[in-house]
């Protein structure tokens, strides 16, 4: 598809994404549903993109409903009393950026097919106008974000916590700071002020990307950080020493408790670490490709219990399948109340990771992806529904195309003598790309 990525349609305001794209998405969308309410984060050009939808999705005679700014889980979740949802958020990227994704009442993102019919029905002009006294009503609701407050409340224990939450200037501002409260944290906010220039750092909340907020835990003597991205479908950790927790941790965290003792299905992209597998030992680990759409896709097809991306996007299909940071960061809130966090994290497995890249001209790589299985093939079992991956016997490896650049990722975990695994498909890659 030329529009729909794994996150929806997203890029680089008035070049990839304008408001005639979004006219047009509005149009058909509105062509074949009759209710959609519509949510934007706080990014400068959201207001002019909804503006846009809205215009679209009335003129094909869809009612449509203005939530303001919300995050994308509590659009997600208000879906519920629609045909669909449309957020207008770029999610972890920077400000210059923004996009379009659409949800199923289920909570669930449009998936690949349906996502095909919108992209279709977009070149071939495929939508029709109402006359005039059909045109669709606009309406507002103002109680979103309380609905969303009310579920994760109804579902998640009180905690009396000191946490530093870092919204990151993102929509996440106008919800967790307020339900951590009510369940009872001391709640030390930075950058939750919604602010569409991203000011204080880049969206995505990782590592690099978060040194006031490791700063601030260990200042405050605080129990517990936690960052949201730009719409606050992802959410990651500092724990109280105030060390990031890696997205493979997390998973790993949330697993088992939302597991317990049932030991059911849980799905994660096929770039997730051993950690996982090792740690619930008992359940059955499902691979997808990268991308919170296709974990979802994953859960919803195999009934699993939990499932989440490294990147910070944790699904409880109990109440949605759109990732959920706020009630992600309640959840670990609730956690924690029973557990530091730091010794949560000593009980997981830690193996050695090691990654790299070679140069591949774009229009080569299926090529060499063909030649590249061959030769892994013989390693061990492979799965290749998003590169290819190879489980060995004390490790995996992983050799991916690179989906922004002219690259060719490889990517090898070992329980032990990880460089040898990793020579070993650099190597295969090096005389694949011959």
């Amino acid at each position: 598809m030329k529009l729909f990525g794994s996150s929806g349609i997203r890029g680089i305001v008035n070049t990839e994404v304008t408001p005639e794209l979004a006219l047009k998405v509005g149009l058909v969308l509105g062509s074949r549903k009759k209710t959609a309410v519509i949510g934007r984060d706080p990014r400068v050009s959201a207001p002019m993109i909804e503006h846009a939808l809205v215009a679209g999705l009335t003129a094909a005679g869809c009612d449509v409903t203005k939530a303001g700014m919300v995050t994308t889980p509590t659009l997600a979740y208000a879906a519920r009393k629609y045909e669909c949802g449309v957020m207008v958020t770029a999610s972890h990227n920077p400000s210059e950026y923004v996009g379009i994704k659409l949800w199923n009442p289920d909570g669930m993102a449009f998936d690949s097919a349906q996502q095909e019919e919108i992209e279709e029905a977009i070149e071939k002009e495929n939508f029709s106008r109402v006359t005039w006294d059909l045109i669709g009503k606009i309406a507002e609701d103002e109680n979103a974000i309380r609905d969303h407050m009310d579920m994760i409340e109804g579902l998640v224990g009180k905690s009396k916590l000191r946490v530093v939450l870092d919204c990151g200037c993102g929509a996440g501002s106008t919800i967790t700071p307020y339900l951590l409260q009510e369940l009872g944290c001391e709640i030390i906010t930075l950058n939750s002020q919604p602010d569409g220039h991203f000011p204080a750092r880049n969206p995505e909340p990782n590592d690099q990307n978060l040194s006031l907020l490791k700063k601030a835990v260990v200042a405050f003597g605080a129990d517990l950080g936690i960052a949201h991205d730009g719409d606050a479908d992802r959410m990651m950790a500092v724990d109280e020493k105030g060390n990031f927790v890696s997205g493979d941790e997390l998973l790993a965290i949330f697993g088992r408790f939302e597991c317990g003792d049932k030991k059911g299905s849980v799905v994660v992209p096929v770039d997730t670490s051993l950690m996982v597998d090792d740690y619930l030992e008992g359940s059955e680990i499902i691979r997808t490709r990268v991308g919170d759409v296709y974990v979802a896709e994953g859960i919803k097809q195999c009934k699993a219990i939990y499932g989440g991306e490294p990147s910070g996007s944790w699904i409880f299909p109990k109440i949605s399948y759109c990732p959920d940071g706020i009630y992600a960061a309640a959840k670990l809130v609730e956690i924690v109340n029973e557990k530091k966090l730091s010794e949560l994290r000593a009980e997981l497995p830690i193996y050695a990771t090691k990654r790299g890249a070679l140069p591949c001209a774009n229009e080569k790589k299926a090529e060499f992806m063909k030649r590249a299985k061959s030769k892994l093939e013989p390693l061990g079992k492979v799965l290749d529904i998003d590169g290819i991956r190879v489980e060995l016997e004390n490790g995996w490896v992983l050799v991916r195309p690179s989906g922004t650049e002219a690259k060719v990722r490889i990517t090898a975990e070992a329980r032990e003598n990880v460089d040898g695994i990793y020579e070993m498909a650099e190597k295969i890659v090096k005389e694949a790309l011959k």
